[in-house]
């Protein structure tokens, strides 16, 4: 399992409370850090490993929460931040400290829909209470531990009963679309944006998932498309390509062959779709002035003709005939702006990161009612061939959708 598709495992706390000793435990060897000196953790670091009798999961590794000074507090900052990023969130606190400082904690937790299990550290120095045990806490579990000889296996049943199974579900890509046998075209070009000696994750995402449900796959760059269907005669099942050609895909793969691209799939598989589709047709309704929003969630190498910050709002201007203004956030830092200064938010792909983070990503512009769309429906859209382009997913078993 790829690592944004890993369940994801927050630990959260004050600093000292021995959160990166109960990392070394679970992972069975030193992969954090441990130092009796408050704040040996800094940023959160996400660390990659197996627990044994559990699998393969991403443990993020937080500052502690009562951290002081300015530099203090943009680490507290990015703890916080951190909450949006996993399905499970363990609180670990010592001698039964539930105060004001784990109560905001367990409150983000509880607005972001995050499942949550309390341990109480260090019991051999004081054991956990009964008031805590009794407190109403919506705590999936509340142990006792201690890090010297704890009993790991408890922890282990513990996450294993609280994490929520929509973290482990490895849905199909293309599985209501594609069946045994079926034949799929992925259309890559090999350009300046092109990782050298190898492939973009979504296509390569897209290659196993294509061989995961028994069908074959082509792979081709966009030059031999026309040669390739005429020579053989071959009539795919599905055609996917990369979103910056759709024109040229939408000209070379016949009408009566389904045709979609890279982003649009990872759009409908890790977002809500219906939401993408009803946000991109307010394209049309953007005005002089307007500013909007691109959020790319890694960070890459931008080249001189970059789609997020150059490509995107050069095909924008040239449809709307509007004076825009363009903001670029990349990897999962925080927009600066408040959500409300944007007419429209397009997110890419997001094939770097889980579909919690995703939606976390975005659901401040939804609940305050700004339109949102994805980079391959946005670009299709501007260039005539949007309906065809998302016809594929709809009608499939998790799209609602009110537009088309």
């Amino acid at each position: 399992m790829s690592r944004e598709r890993r369940p994801h495992i927050g630990i959260f706390g004050r600093r000292n409370n021995g959160k990166s000793s109960i990392i070394n435990r679970l992972a069975g060897q030193d992969i954090a850090i441990v130092s009796n000196v408050a704040g040996t953790t800094t940023d959160p670091v996400k660390k990659s490993f197996e627990i044994t009798g559990f699998g393969p999961v991403v443990l993020i590794d937080t500052a502690g929460v009562d951290d002081v000074g300015d530099l203090g507090q943009k680490r507290v900052e990015k703890t916080i931040q951190a909450i949006k990023l996993v399905d499970l969130a363990i609180l670990v606190i010592i001698k039964n400290q539930i105060e004001a400082t784990e109560l905001e904690l367990i409150e983000s937790f509880e607005k972001h829909n995050t499942p949550y299990l309390i341990v109480h550290n260090k019991s051999d120095i004081e054991p956990l209470s009964a008031s805590v045990i009794s407190s109403d806490l919506k705590a999936k579990s509340i142990l006792d531990y201690n890090t010297h000889n704890g009993n790991t296996e408890m922890l282990v049943d513990a996450i294993k009963e609280a994490i929520p199974e929509s973290a482990f579900m490895n849905p199909s890509l293309l599985g209501d679309l594609v069946s045994y046998g079926d034949i799929v075209l992925l259309i890559t070009p090999i350009d300046i944006e092109a990782p050298a000696g190898r492939m973009i994750l979504p296509q390569v995402q897209a290659i196993r998932d294509v061989l995961d449900n028994d069908a074959i796959c082509v792979v081709l760059k966009e030059r031999e498309v026309d040669v390739f269907l005429k020579q053989t005669g071959i009539k795919p099942a599905l055609a996917i390509t990369d979103s910056q050609i759709f024109l040229k895909a939408d000209a070379s793969i016949p009408k009566d062959i389904p045709l979609t691209s890279f982003s649009i799939m990872l759009a409908h598989f890790k977002g809500d779709f219906s939401t993408f589709i009803n946000g991109t047709p307010f394209i049309d309704k953007l005005k002089d002035g307007d500013r909007v929003l691109l959020l790319e969630s890694c960070t890459h190498h931008v080249a001189c003709d970059d789609i997020g910050r150059v490509k995107i709002p050069r095909w924008l201007l040239n449809y709307t005939g509007c004076k825009l203004e363009f903001d670029v956030v990349a990897g999962l830092d925080k927009v600066e702006r408040p959500v409300t200064d944007y007419s429209l938010v397009i997110q890419c792909g997001g094939c770097m990161i889980t579909r919690k983070q995703l939606h976390n990503r975005l659901a401040p512009a939804i609940e305050a009612g700004i339109p949102v769309t994805n980079y391959g429906m946005a670009i299709a859209y501007v260039q005539g061939i949007y309906e065809r382009s998302v016809a594929p997913f709809l009608g499939t078993s998790d799209t609602d959708v009110d537009y088309l």
